[in-house]
Formats: C-alpha cells, sequence, structure tokens
C-alpha cells in the first residue's frame, strides 16, 4: 500500500482479522525519509477517545476499510503511545514487541530518538511521522537552532512548547436493570348462588254429589275396582360452566429523564515562565 493510496483511507474503518470494526483511521504515519506508510493511528475506545497504533507492515486494502491480520482486542492493548508526538524509538520498539514483529537491535538507520536500544529497521533519517506533517525526531540531524534545553515530554519539534490539557467526555450507555414478565396461571375458587326450583305435590280433593256431576259419577259400574295414577315432577339445580375473555394485559414501558451529576478529576499542563520574562 503506497502513500498515494493509503491517505485515501483517513477517516475509513480498520477491520481486525475477524471483520470486526476496531475503529475509524485518524492517521497515517509514514517515514520521513522514503515517504512509506508505516504506522495506522486508529481512534477506538468510547466515543474514539483513545488511539490506538497498528503497523502497515501487514495490511491490506478491503472493501470495509484496512484489513489488519490482529484481534481488535490485541489493537486495543497495544501499549500507549502520544499521537501528537509522533513515535520515538522506544515506542516503536514496543509496539513491534506487542505485534509480535521483528526488531533489530542495531544502530538505528531512522534516526529516530534514541529512546532504547537499537531500532524498528524503518529507514529514513527523521523518524517517522504522520501524513499531516508531525514529525518525531530532530528535523536536522544537529538538532534545531535556538533550542536549549530538553522538552522532558517528547523530543524537541520548534521552538514552541504545547500545553495541553484533559476535557471531561460524558455520554451515556445503555445497561440492564431488571427484568419484568407476565405469567398466567389458572387457580380455583368457590362460587356459591341459588337458583328457584319447581316441584310437584299430590293434593286430595273430594266433592259432593251434586245434579252438576252426577252423571260423571253414575257412568260406569255401580261397584267397581279401579286406579288412577299421578305423574309427579320436580325441577333439579344444573351446574354448567363457560370460558368468558374478561381484559386483556400487556407489559409497557415508559421512560423518564433525569439529571445525574458526573465528576472527575481532570489534568492540565501550566507553563510558568522563569527568569526575566520582559527581556528581548
Amino acid at each position: 500500500m503506497s502513500i498515494d493510496n493509503i491517505t485515501a483511507y483517513r477517516g475509513r474503518d480498520a477491520v481486525d482479522s475477524n471483520g470486526n470494526k476496531i475503529g475509524s483511521i485518524d492517521e497515517i504515519y509514514e517515514d520521513t525519509e522514503t515517504g512509506k506508510p508505516e504506522w495506522l493511528a486508529v481512534k477506538t475506545g468510547m466515543f474514539g477517545s483513545k488511539v490506538s497504533f497498528i503497523p502497515l507492515a501487514e495490511a491490506s486494502a478491503s472493501d470495509d476499510g484496512v484489513r489488519v491480520p490482529y484481534t481488535k482486542d490485541q489493537v486495543k492493548d497495544a501499549p500507549n503511545a502520544d499521537a501528537s508526538e509522533g513515535l520515538s524509538q522506544e515506542e516503536e520498539r514496543r509496539l513491534y514487541s506487542h505485534y509480535g514483529l521483528p526488531y533489530s537491535e542495531r544502530t538505528s538507520d531512522s534516526g529516530l530518538p534514541q529512546g532504547g536500544q537499537g531500532t524498528t529497521g524503518t529507514t529514513g533519517t527523521t523518524g517517522t511521522t504522520d501524513t499531516s506533517g508531525r514529525t518525531t525526531g530532530d528535523p536536522t540531524p544537529g538538532g534545531t537552532a535556538g533550542v536549549v534545553g530538553n522538552d522532558v515530554s517528547g523530543p524537541e519539534t520548534d521552538q514552541a512548547m504545547t500545553r495541553a490539557e484533559e476535557e471531561l467526555r460524558v455520554g451515556t450507555q445503555r445497561v440492564e436493570t431488571g427484568r419484568a414478565r407476565l405469567r398466567k396461571h389458572i387457580v380455583s375458587e368457590n362460587v356459591t348462588t341459588t337458583v328457584p326450583v319447581e316441584r310437584e305435590q299430590v293434593r286430595v280433593e273430594r266433592e259432593p254429589i251434586t245434579d252438576a256431576n252426577v252423571g260423571a259419577a253414575m257412568d260406569g259400574p255401580a261397584l267397581s275396582e279401579e286406579e288412577h295414577e299421578v305423574v309427579l315432577h320436580e325441577e333439579t339445580a344444573v351446574v354448567d360452566k363457560e370460558v368468558v375473555p374478561k381484559e386483556r394485559v400487556r407489559l409497557d414501558k415508559d421512560v423518564t429523564t433525569e439529571q445525574q451529576r458526573v465528576s472527575e478529576d481532570v489534568r492540565k499542563e501550566q507553563i510558568e515562565v522563569d527568569g526575566d520574562a520582559d527581556r528581548r
């Protein structure tokens, strides 16, 4: 991958060996002598708050962005390096060791600041820089003219000192706090009610012989034996059960918003001037 086409991937995704997105490519670091791309600076972590370095030695272009032969966890666990200052020799040594890439013990050919024993084996005379122009190491072999002393926070870049401070980035994430479910089961209860029922009873009625009923009374033999039968009836209570739907029950969620106070210590650099500040 040449510097001509790798810069086109700035802002696209870096993908691990399993096809998972690692993060967004923030910058490409190149060797200042050869101009060859050497490192990807990828924004990882929550809200892209961390920058992780991935070597380009075995990277390849893909439809997803840039695919690297490392896992997402391996990239996130890489040693920290200050992306704004470029990479020192010691930082490159630790990074190459973390990714299991070979590292030379001979004197640096790249002119990187001597932050440890040996070099990463890159070529060039001024170290490793990103494509936006930030460079590590001295811009000239003899150092920067007019700069006295040493910037202990990193290699000398120019005659200015950079002041930085941490800013608090607050966001939200969804976490599971509990679960609610509907469960239906059957219970029994005793129901008592009353119902009117009818029952027939025998009643004997006697009437005297009169001119009105003498004909019916004398119809038949004068003396005889006979039987009359009356069928009696009564009602009994009959119980039947019917399933009747009564109501619909469902679970729903209401969202409420509340203000939560977040407190965290942040660090910032302060620059003090010693000596005669007005002297020119």
